[in-house]
């Protein structure tokens, strides 16, 4: 079936960037959108940002400006581009693909000084 492989993850100063990608086998990708959904120890996983097959994109009012989500259908990827970090951002990153519910194993982002 589909797997969903995150990647990118790391330690980051405020301020820095990173960027994540999400990369799928065994489909063709492109029928589907995406998200980057997130989740902090304690707290709830939530949707940080989110594209279409199209290439229509959404994202959470605390990221807005900061990050951009993209893909590229060709190489069945995800990204994320994160920019000007902050603490709050430190969660684990997971990919996920929708209508089929398929998610990622999820990358750690962790921002500190």
């Amino acid at each position: 079936q589909v797997q969903l492989v995150e990647s990118g993850g790391g330690l980051v100063q405020p301020g820095g960037s990173l960027r994540l990608s999400c990369t799928a086998s065994g489909s063709s990708f492109s029928p589907y959108a995406m998200d980057w959904y997130r989740q902090a120890p304690g707290k709830q996983r939530e949707l940080v940002a989110g594209i279409t097959q199209f290439g229509r994109t959404n994202y959470a009012d605390s990221v807005k400006g900061r990050f951009t989500i993209s893909r590229e259908n060709a190489k069945r990827t995800l990204y994320l581009q994160m920019n000007r970090l902050q603490p709050e951002d430190t969660a684990v990153y997971y990919c996920h693909m929708s209508t089929t519910n398929y998610w990622g194993q999820g990358t750690q982002v962790t921002v500190s000084s």
